[in-house]
């Protein structure tokens, strides 16, 4: 395949899985010796971006405002200058203005339209950009699913379904007898101490993510003598103070405060999951994928969580033990009973790489071109 310039559209890099993947494509492709350029707002992975040697323009693409239109100019410039073969938008409004740059070029010349959709977004009109593309990928089956079901008019033939991937270097197995990520989560956060399991739900401080469901599972953990704790990062962010509060006033109500901890986002998640015993996955809105779940399986980590969604999909593949459900919390607390006293044994080797998504996603690319 000849060198290739793609330009992948979204509306910030500050974090995320949809950010996650548009650096790690950016990676792919500078390594295969192709040109990759991202349009965002901007963020805090701008940086680790350039290092990797794409290139990244500036343009406030993601801002729901009529203003935003002006952008679209821009980015048909942006795509003629730079002679850009493949054009990969990752959100809703960005696929829009990319799409109408499109539109205003000629049609000989045009770089080719590829979407990825990330999330189960709202069905109707505006959400159906995203089936728009020449290919459009999806991170999972249930995405998939999901186009059919509610864009029937999407011809099958272009989806394309690449799981997001776990890079295993970064998610190493960890034997459970290695107890020195617990020492030092403890040594961080006292209350996580001593010998009783730890469980870890890891997420943004959004109701979505169901803690209020973790800490009745702990309450009830410990109810049934499990001495159980609870550890929360990412829960602790500008913004959710209120949300906080409402945890620790439920937490209190449920007689646990003193065996949970609520803090910032770790940048060592990796030795969070080694730290773990049971990492929990209680999203009550099915999400797209299921990343939480392939990242604590590469540690050697059992995972617990909703059968539904991307998350259910993958426990009933890799863990099936695992699933549970959707609100069943009786059956959540035997469940977790059962994952502490007798650990499942989990497959040495995850399926779905980051190589493998890498790979399969640059293949999409070949696919139009050639």
């Amino acid at each position: 395949m000849r060198r290739l310039t793609v330009v992948q559209l979204l509306p910030a890099l500050h974090s995320g899985g949809v950010e996650r993947s548009t650096l790690e494509i950016a990676r792919a492709l500078v390594a295969a010796g192709h040109r990759a350029v991202v349009v965002s707002a901007g963020g805090r992975l701008v940086q680790p971006l350039l290092d990797s040697g794409a290139e990244h323009l500036s343009l406030d693409i993601g801002r729901k405002s009529l203003l935003t239109l002006r952008h679209v100019a821009s980015l048909r410039r942006l795509f003629s200058e730079t002679g850009a073969d493949i054009v990969h938008a990752r959100s809703r409004l960005p696929a829009w203005l990319g799409w109408y740059a499109l539109r205003g070029l000629p049609e000989g010349s045009r770089p080719r339209w590829v979407t990825t959709v990330h999330g189960l977004n709202s069905p109707g009109r505006y959400s159906a950009i995203m089936a728009s593309g020449e290919r459009v990928i999806c991170v999972s089956q249930t995405v998939r699913d999901y186009l059919l079901a509610n864009y029937p008019g999407t011809d099958p033939s272009i989806l394309r379904v690449i799981p997001r991937g776990v890079d295993v270097a970064q998610f190493p197995r960890v034997p459970r007898s290695d107890r020195r990520p617990r020492l030092e989560v403890a040594r961080l956060h006292p209350p996580l101490s001593g010998d009783g399991p730890l469980l870890l739900l890891p997420g943004r401080g959004t109701r979505l993510k169901g803690h209020s469901h973790a800490l009745k599972l702990l309450a009830a953990l410990r109810a049934e003598g499990v001495q159980a704790v609870l550890w929360m990062p990412g829960v602790r962010e500008p913004g959710r103070e209120a949300y906080v509060r409402e945890l620790e006033q439920l937490a209190e109500r449920l007689g646990v405060a003193r065996q949970v901890v609520f803090s910032e986002p770790t940048s060592r998640i990796a030795e969070a999951y080694a730290a773990s015993d049971l990492v929990l996955q209680l999203s009550d809105k099915p999400e797209a994928f299921g990343r939480t779940v392939l990242e604590s399986l590469s540690v050697g980590r059992p995972v617990l969580g909703w059968n539904h969604g991307g998350v259910g999909e993958l426990l009933t593949q890799l863990q099936p033990s695992g699933a549970v459900p959707l609100d069943d919390e009786a059956a959540l607390t035997r469940q977790a009973v059962a994952l502490l006293r007798q650990p499942p044994s989990l497959a040495n080797r995850i399926p779905y790489t980051l190589q493998a998504m890498q790979r399969d996603t640059l293949d999409v690319y070949g696919e139009l071109i050639r």
